[in-house]
């Protein structure tokens, strides 16, 4: 495993690999979300490369930049076992050089979500994305389905932008108790952790409903707000049903469905989504 910090070691390693080259991004802080997606890479291509970088330019003013954990030994040693070929970990200079000013921003799908409650994040996901994937040039890029809208980011980039590289989404690894993995779930106490685990449980709530024929997205989303009543310290940020492929808001379900919930609990705030009928992927072609 060779671990590089600058752009040109990277490219030089990149050149030396013959077959396909899957990608998996990261904050690092890893967890078993993460390597579940280094594991799937490394199932599906010859080589595998993971990023560990924590990008300044998704973070808004008053966020959690400063105290986003941070332990490079540590993400190496999970790492190591798992046969990565290359890791690269840049410092803020070398992606955002003196003088940088071009951004990505992919207009429509990143306006409500996440979007519309964190103005700029996505155009620092996209920007450090379409940077690694020039710098990278992967065949596959692997990313967790609970980051729903990064990921329809990230596919209409690609699709807008002509990156030839597949996007490969997979399933949310949970905890036993259903609470989606999580570098935030960190910032949780004990009794926070256990009230956590209502996000899970109002999206569990509102499937239970459509499998049993409710399609007003009204009324699910209404499901998913009765069980959240029940914890205390939950602070709703938002409830959507969107659209799978746009994200944009529905009042029926015809084609599918994507439930999609910011809460916070203590100093965490935790997002989590299920996408109905049930699949592993999200923005469906």
């Amino acid at each position: 495993m060779q671990i590089v910090t600058n752009i040109a070691d990277l490219k030089r390693l990149r050149t030396s690999l013959r077959g396909t080259v899957g990608l998996v991004p990261t904050m690092g802080a890893l967890h078993e979300g993460h390597l579940s997606l280094v594991r799937r890479a490394r199932s599906e291509c010859d080589h595998v490369g993971v990023t560990i970088f924590v990008n300044p330019a998704q973070f808004g003013a008053n966020e959690d930049l400063s105290r986003y954990p941070c332990d490079l030994e540590r993400d190496l040693r999970l790492l190591e076992p798992l046969r990565v070929d290359i890791v690269w970990a840049p410092n803020p200079e070398t992606v955002y050089p003196s003088g940088f000013q071009t951004w990505v921003s992919v207009e429509e799908v990143s306006k409500g979500l996440e979007g519309g409650q964190r103005p700029g994040h996505f155009r620092g996901v996209a920007t450090v994305v379409a940077k690694l994937f020039n710098v990278f040039e992967p065949d596959r890029a692997y990313f967790g389905q609970k980051d729903a809208q990064q990921v329809a980011v990230i596919k209409r980039m690609v699709e807008d932008l002509n990156f030839p590289v597949e996007i490969v989404v997979c399933p949310t690894v949970r905890a036993a108790d259903g609470l989606a993995l999580s570098t935030r779930n960190s910032y949780l106490s004990a009794e926070e952790r256990r009230a956590a685990t209502v996000l899970f449980r109002s999206l569990t709530a509102a499937r239970k409903a459509y499998e049993h024929g409710e399609r007003s997205a009204g009324a699910l989303l209404a499901v998913m707000k009765t069980v959240l009543e029940t914890e205390p310290v939950a602070r709703v940020n938002y409830l959507a049903a969107s659209d799978p492929r746009t994200l944009a808001d529905l009042d029926f379900v015809d084609d599918g469905i994507l439930l999609s919930l910011a809460v916070r609990i203590g100093n965490a705030r935790l997002i989590d989504n299920l996408l109905l009928p049930e699949d592993d992927y999200v923005a469906r072609d």
